[in-house]
């Protein structure tokens, strides 16, 4: 056997030793996500305002004003987002009782198709959902006490990751100066170029899906316009929010529209019309808009992004389906620049 056949034990013995690693990791971050999510939501939104602070820094601004300014920038655009939601869904909620009639009248119909096809009279049907609703109704207390406390704990994230984020950017020389201090001397140059590098990379990507957000939403909403569907800036900007979940996402957000198309026209064309939009825009987005607006930067491929979300459902919820993504893409920046972990780097990394 020659020496082109044989193995790369070390590289491999490097990446298998990972996997212990990994695993305690993963039970780490579980145990502390209580303060670990808020952490890591404040982290990443530092490394998106860090440009900002950097470019008022050096127009004389003082730190403390250059971060409230930042901080109120991001804040106003979410802000701005979030009251058009708001307006949409208000409109929405007036024209409610109509809508409901119209429901009332789909489900009368849909009750009479199931009494011919499936031979139950309306007594019979009404006895199955009177017992779902009963067993429904004996799970509304655990419920409303999950609400309450996921609300409490938004309310909470809310409050806190601004502040924390504030603090990072304050006192962001101390922390990089604190990392450092973990790699000998020889590598600090290194350690510094890599944090460089991720900070600046993952801002662009940020600023890059922003776009593409903002794009594939006023595509939606052009498309559902045209279609004659109420409230087609609410149901489009949906639909963009959720295309964060692969595949999935965009399945999700056009369950409502298409129910109130079928309901309004009463005509099967309506809602594969709908249906239309969102394949014609989705195949926008991932063949044109994403690698325009987006390019090569932290490019990871569609398996490891379902793996992502998934495990970071599974052990930080739906906080995790959020942050895992943007924290495997930052991993593969180190990977990228790390010479034992290229195989991981491959892994993560898109087919060239």
């Amino acid at each position: 056997m020659g020496n082109k056949d044989v193995l790369p034990t070390e590289k491999w013995s490097t990446v298998s030793g990972l996997a212990p690693k990994f695993l305690f990791a993963l039970v780490a971050m579980y145990l502390g996500r209580s303060v670990l999510i808020p952490l890591c939501f404040s982290a990443l939104l530092a490394f998106i305002l860090y440009p900002i602070c950097k470019w008022l820094e050096v127009r004389k601004i003082p730190r403390g004003i250059a971060i409230v300014l930042a901080l109120l920038l991001i804040t106003g655009i979410l802000g701005g987002i979030v009251l058009l939601l708001i307006t949409q869904i208000a409109e929405f909620a007036s024209e409610w009782e109509l809508l409901k009639e119209k429901l009332l009248l789909t489900a009368n119909d849909l009750g009479n198709w199931i009494g011919v096809r499936f031979h139950l009279d309306y007594q019979e049907q009404a006895d199955i959902i009177r017992s779902f609703i009963e067993s429904s109704g004996n799970q509304a207390i655990p419920i409303l006490k999950t609400t309450a406390n996921s609300f409490t704990e938004l309310l909470f994230f809310l409050i806190m990751i601004p502040l924390i984020t504030a603090l990072i950017l304050y006192n962001r020389g101390l922390l990089s100066n604190a990392l450092y201090a973990w790699f000998p001397q020889e590598q600090r140059n290194a350690i510094h170029q890599i944090l460089l590098e991720s900070v600046t990379a993952y801002y662009r990507f940020v600023r890059g899906m922003l776009l593409v957000y903002l794009t594939v939403g006023i595509l939606n909403s052009i498309g559902l316009y045209f279609i004659g569907l109420p409230h087609p800036l609410l149901f489009g900007f949906i639909a963009a929010i959720l295309t964060f979940i692969p595949y999935v996402g965009i399945m999700i957000a056009s369950l409502l529209p298409i129910t109130i198309a079928w309901v309004n026209y009463n005509s099967i064309w309506y809602p594969i019309a709908v249906i239309a939009v969102f394949a014609t825009v989705q195949l926008l987005e991932a063949y044109l808009i994403f690698p325009f607006a987006v390019g090569n930067q932290i490019k990871i491929n569609s398996l490891v992004v379902i793996v992502a979300i998934l495990m970071g459902g599974l052990v930080w919820g739906a906080a995790g389906m959020i942050l895992f993504i943007p924290l495997i893409s930052i991993f593969k920046l180190i990977a990228d620049r790390t010479e034992q972990l290229r195989p991981i780097s491959i892994l993560l990394g898109t087919y060239k």
